[in-house]
């Protein structure tokens, strides 16, 4: 059974896909299973991959790592991803850009996430 925001990557071209309506069926791409990608909250190498958030109402800036993570053509930080109730703020990033983003997101609780190409799924 999937679950709404889960996200799962195919291991053999790479697709990534994000659950928007959860159901009981298996996600499968090139004939595969999609592997689902755990959120990782701990860093343990010297890249940094946990999402740091800081609120100055009504915007949530959001770096990835207490030190900058890498955003060179092989190791970069994809997207960034802010999940407040059930709305979804994602900003897409390319080698070179920032490993940051702002959004406008209303007071309360919300989940932070940022996807690394190489080390994957990370949450605040």
């Amino acid at each position: 059974m999937t679950e709404l925001n889960q996200v799962y990557k195919c291991n053999v071209c790479g697709n990534l896909v994000e659950v928007m309506h959860t159901g009981a069926g298996q996600l499968v791409c090139c004939g595969q299973p999609m592997q689902l990608m755990k959120e990782n909250a701990v860093d343990a190498s010297k890249e940094k991959h946990v999402p740091v958030a800081e609120r100055a109402s009504p915007t949530l800036k959001v770096k990835v790592g207490s030190i900058p993570h890498p955003m060179e053509e092989k190791h970069y930080i994809e997207w960034i991803e802010v999940i407040a109730g059930e709305k979804v703020y994602r900003r897409q990033l390319r080698p070179g850009d920032r490993p940051e983003a702002e959004f406008e997101v209303p007071e309360g609780n919300a989940q932070v996430r940022a996807y690394c190409n190489l080390h994957g799924l990370w949450k605040a």
